[in-house]
């Protein structure tokens, strides 16, 4: 049965860019274990906002674990101390009474603080766009049921294309790297027959803009497979890099 405690919030506060943050820390008292960690965040800002305090800015949108966007960096983990989860399916009885919990933005040269726990994530988007168009030959336009694809590669496809592009694979790589993303990205379409017309020409795109965004180096320590909310294996790095 979930109960109510009470926790310490320690969170990164920062007005823009180029302003310079800090931890702020903030107490809440009652909060349901039941509770999510955004409906937390939730909580906290409507105590802020009644205080006449700035509430604190965050990503979300589906809260379903889809999106992406609820990229926080909780406890030294990338959306927080569970495995295999995104932050909004993250809950409250994963923290104890008198808890101190500390939560931050992605911390990612490709990543720049917006505002508070807010990034800029558009660097991932410009890394899909390099990576162009498909070529599919229809033919005399078969049924796509038609097209044979081995159920393995299939399966290895789909397995990269659950990558939803949140960033937590750059927020807990030391160098901060997207390679995950890149190799995920690059593999969902290269597996497929569809994908191959410009798989060579794709990955060497969309690497160079990876770098060219200021996203560091792979030195395969794992932490971005350990983290991932999608469980991306970094076997699609070994393809990318093939």
């Amino acid at each position: 049965m979930d109960k109510n405690i009470n926790i310490t919030v320690k969170v990164w506060r920062q007005k823009d860019r180029k302003s310079k943050g800090a931890f702020e820390s903030y107490q809440l008292q009652g909060i349901s274990q039941g509770s999510s960690f955004l409906e937390m965040l939730d909580i906290l800002n409507e105590q802020l906002v009644n205080e006449g305090k700035e509430p604190v800015v965050f990503d979300h949108d589906c809260r379903e674990g889809i999106c992406g966007m609820c990229s926080l960096y909780i406890d030294g983990h990338p959306h927080g101390p569970d495995e295999s989860i995104t932050t909004c399916q993250l809950h409250m009885r994963k923290f104890d009474d008198g808890a101190t919990i500390t939560v931050e933005p992605w911390r990612s040269a490709g990543f720049p603080v917006i505002r508070d726990l807010m990034v800029d994530r558009t660097a991932y988007d410009k890394i899909i766009q390099a990576g162009g168009f498909v070529s599919v030959n229809t033919g005399g336009v078969p049924d796509a049921n038609a097209i044979p694809i081995p159920k393995e590669d299939a399966d290895l496809a789909m397995d990269a294309a659950s990558c939803i592009s949140c960033g937590a694979c750059a927020a807990a790589c030391k160098n901060g790297s997207a390679m995950l993303f890149v190799s995920a990205k690059v593999s969902q379409l290269a597996l497929l027959p569809q994908g191959r017309v410009e798989a060579a020409r794709r990955a060497k795109a969309m690497v160079a803009k990876m770098d060219e965004l200021g996203f560091g180096n792979c030195t395969n320590t794992r932490a971005c497979e350990a983290e991932c909310p999608k469980d991306i294996s970094i076997s699609n790095i070994a393809r990318l890099n093939r």
